[in-house]
């Protein structure tokens, strides 16, 4: 029953921190409030190194005292990052956000991914994983309309919408049953945890293999899907009014991760995760070779379907290769790995994102734990 109700609090709190109302003019918004595009960036590029410094401690704090309070005190800092974005005013008072939500990405990272394995029935990690996936981008899409229909250029109040909804997901986490027994937590080293996890990957090329899967996977639709296919259908004739409609697709196409395991069933393990990345570097090849507005649209619906669906699977195979007690330290080692492709693929397309931004106010947003990185990436 406890494992049940931890369930549902991770899709609720999924779907009210996928609602940044402020989503569709975060850059528009910091401009407004006195940031410059390159300070923007440079804020960016602090809160992206203090994320990866704080990965491997907060894994290891996380085994030690309990995924539940690492979910609350997370939560409660969301929640705070949120308010210090409401009002914020210049270069100073971003920074700090952005600050906080490093110190909350790293925290929860690899921690709601346990706690909904932990939590899950046997057999049923990876559709827990794909409908959690699929309610962020539920949240994300409701504030998208709520935003078009009702705040408009109130840039103030929909950062008090975005208050609102991650004040209530903090409130549930309170609700969090512990996964993690006592006697566990007791038993963890945080240095020889970290060498002995750090250990299991090097010699596990398999695992090695699937975590760098994932990541290139991971940061290929995130480049494209949120940065590059603007360019692209701008460059085939797209008319302004229809890039909203684009994104809805997206966005749309976003809800298919509780159908991961029922693909999985079908094609098998295997063939599934082969299937996906196979279908991605033909949308990639199909992009770079067409001027045709149709098969670009369509080439970039069908790379956000593969990562859709394939999420889930790599989540679920990560955890079921997780070898020891220290769930949160392995994950956070895997993590790292991961975001080690993300920073180098995120250099390499700066320069498109800096033009994105600066020319058509693009925003990015920070998203939802693995997912967190990969199904929104970014920066709201």
């Amino acid at each position: 029953m406890r494992a049940r109700r931890n369930i549902y609090l991770m899709y609720a709190i999924a779907l009210l921190q996928g609602m940044v109302f402020y989503g569709p003019i975060a850059t528009l918004y910091r401009e407004a409030a006195g940031v410059t595009i390159f300070q923007i960036t440079l804020i960016e590029s602090i809160s992206m190194a203090l994320g990866l410094m704080l990965e491997l401690p907060w894994g290891a704090a996380a085994d030690r005292i309990g995924y539940r309070r690492t979910m609350i005190f997370c939560c409660m800092l969301y929640l705070a990052s949120k308010v210090v974005f409401w009002r914020a005013e210049g270069f100073g008072m971003f920074l700090i956000e952005r600050v906080l939500l490093a110190v909350v990405c790293a925290g929860l990272s690899g921690v709601e991914e346990a706690v909904l394995y932990l939590s899950a029935d046997e057999g049923q990690s990876q559709r827990c994983f794909g409908v959690w996936n699929s309610l962020g981008q539920a949240g994300l899409m409701a504030a998208a309309v709520v935003y078009a229909l009702f705040v408009g250029d109130n840039y103030r109040l929909a950062g008090l919408l975005t208050v609102v909804s991650y004040g209530a997901a903090a409130v549930l986490s309170l609700g969090i049953a512990e996964v993690r027994p006592a006697e566990k937590r007791t038993a963890t080293h945080p240095v020889r945890d970290f060498g002995s996890a750090l250990r299991g990957l090097l010699r596990t090329p398999g695992l090695m293999l699937l975590v760098l899967s994932m990541a290139l996977l991971a940061e290929t639709h995130q480049t494209i899907t949120v940065f590059l296919a603007q360019k692209q259908y701008e460059v085939c004739g797209m008319a302004g009014a229809a890039f909203g409609g684009a994104y809805l697709l997206l966005t749309l196409v976003g809800l298919a991760g509780g159908l991961s395991q029922r693909c999985t069933r079908r094609l098998g393990e295997v063939r599934f995760a082969a299937l996906c990345c196979l279908t991605a570097a033909v949308c990639c090849v199909t992009l770079a070779l067409t001027r045709s507005l149709i098969l670009s649209i369509a080439a970039v619906v069908v790379l956000r379907l593969s990562w859709t669906l394939g999420a889930p699977l790599y989540a679920r195979l990560e955890n079921e290769r997780v070898a020891g007690e220290n769930r949160a330290t392995e994950l956070s080692v895997n993590a790292l790995l991961r975001d080690g492709v993300a920073v180098l693929t995120n250099s390499a397309c700066a320069p498109w994102r800096c033009w994105r931004s600066s020319s058509a106010g693009l925003s990015t947003d920070d998203g939802r734990g693995f997912v967190r990185s990969a199904l929104h990436g970014g920066m709201i």
